[in-house]
């Protein structure tokens, strides 16, 4: 466990800079997709169009730091939380990186080990605009040229050196405009109880957070639960349909087949 609360990496009370960020988007391969960094308020938007169709079904758009000498040490923490506004419900990737080597001859970046999650928004949580998802270290899957990689060594916390948002086809599963609203992304610490698998926020919206190491749903994008706003929209539209009624209707006498068909119905 760490010995932190928390940490604030982006956004809070610092805010964001559109200069720490900059587009990395499959445009360097031949592709169409574009992405954007946006900071109209206290929350950074990241949004853009995929496009999948100029590289046969593949694409993607990402926005990663520019600092390439500043390492952040995370180790006392126990993993990331990136807090959300308003989204969409496609999928998207964060990454991490720990390893950052000089660019090649011709000016591309060379290759090296990602750590990522996917991760999507449930539109109930979506139109709350309040939700947020928790990531353990060890939930970071290691790939190398977007291809997993097993034997690959653990995410060194103590030397993190570039953050990535991301947004990608995966193998032509989705395109087209794509919008979310990140809030912050903070490094913490958590409850020994949020380690067992939850998460729950002020509206009442859950995420899963850290899945066994052996249990094959860490693959998959996490749901957010139902909000309470979404239970209590029944007992809410009953009531306001009891409200209508009695408000349209309250001469005694027009309840009074009622009574007797309750009567009735007693005997």
């Amino acid at each position: 466990m760490g010995q932190k609360a928390e940490l604030t990496l982006f956004g809070g009370d610092d805010g964001w800079k559109t200069s720490d960020w900059t587009a990395s988007d499959d445009r360097v391969r031949g592709g169409k997709s574009q992405s954007y960094l946006e900071v109209p308020d206290s929350s950074a938007r990241f949004h853009g169009t995929l496009d999948i169709k100029t590289l046969g079904g593949a694409g993607f758009a990402s926005q990663r730091t520019v600092e390439e000498a500043k390492t952040w040490d995370l180790s006392d923490y126990d993993g990331l939380r990136l807090d959300l506004g308003k989204a969409d419900s496609k999928r998207y990737t964060v990454i991490l990186k720990d390893e950052l080597l000089p660019k090649s001859p011709n000016g591309r970046e060379q290759a090296t080990t990602s750590y990522e999650f996917d991760f999507n928004v449930s539109e109930d949580a979506a139109l709350a605009e309040a939700s947020f998802v928790f990531v353990a270290w060890k939930d970071f899957k290691p790939t190398y040229r977007g291809k997993e990689q097993k034997d690959a060594s653990k995410l060194d916390k103590k030397n993190v050196k570039r953050f990535s948002l991301m947004m990608r086809s995966f193998f032509g599963d989705q395109e087209g405009d794509f919008s979310i609203t990140v809030k912050s992304i903070k490094a913490v610490s958590v409850p020994a109880d949020v380690e067992k698998g939850f998460v729950s926020e002020k509206d009442g919206s859950c995420l899963q957070a850290t899945p066994d190491d052996d249990d094959d749903t860490y693959k998959q994008p996490p749901q957010i639960k139902r909000t309470v706003l979404s239970l209590l929209m029944p007992i809410l539209a009953i009531t306001g349909i009891c409200l209508y009624v009695c408000m349209k209707f309250p001469d005694p006498t027009f309840w009074k087949p009622f009574d007797l068909l309750g009567a009735s119905h007693r005997n």
